[in-house]
Parts: C-alpha cells; sequence; structure tokens
C-alpha cells in the first residue's frame, strides 16, 4: 500500500472490501439457496454494488473506475 498515492489508497481499500463482500454474498446464495457458481453474474453483481456505493458516497472507490470490470459481462 504505500507504493499506492495517497489519494487512491481510501478507494482501493474500498475496492477490497466491496470485493470480498461480492464474493460472499455469491458464496451464501451459492450454499443456502443452491445457486450455482458463475463468474458472470458474480460480476454483474459487482458492477450493481458498485454504482449503489458511488450514490452512497464511496467517492474513492468512484475515482478508480472499478465498475468498468462489470462491463465484460
Amino acid at each position: 500500500m504505500k507504493r499506492v498515492p495517497k489519494q487512491k489508497r481510501k478507494g482501493i481499500n474500498t475496492l477490497i472490501i466491496l470485493t470480498a463482500w461480492n464474493l460472499w454474498k455469491h458464496r451464501n446464495s451459492c450454499v443456502f439457496e443452491g445457486a450455482s457458481p458463475n463468474v458472470a453474474v458474480c460480476l454483474r453483481s459487482f458492477k450493481d454494488e458498485h454504482h449503489l456505493w458511488c450514490l452512497a458516497g464511496a467517492q474513492g472507490l468512484c475515482r478508480l473506475g472499478a465498475g468498468q470490470v462489470g462491463e465484460l459481462v
């Protein structure tokens, strides 16, 4: 993290939390609701959550442009 510019650290930390949260929710869906593991669904969910987090005020995350990952889907 010391190599990352200070103005981007908060965004990267938020990105890590968002990714872990998204994977955890997808895992719970697979374990408890019988959903099949699916990368495309996980990426789409990440894009949607990213958008919601930006609307909620996660400015550092929005500056990173991490929501573009969902465009692969």
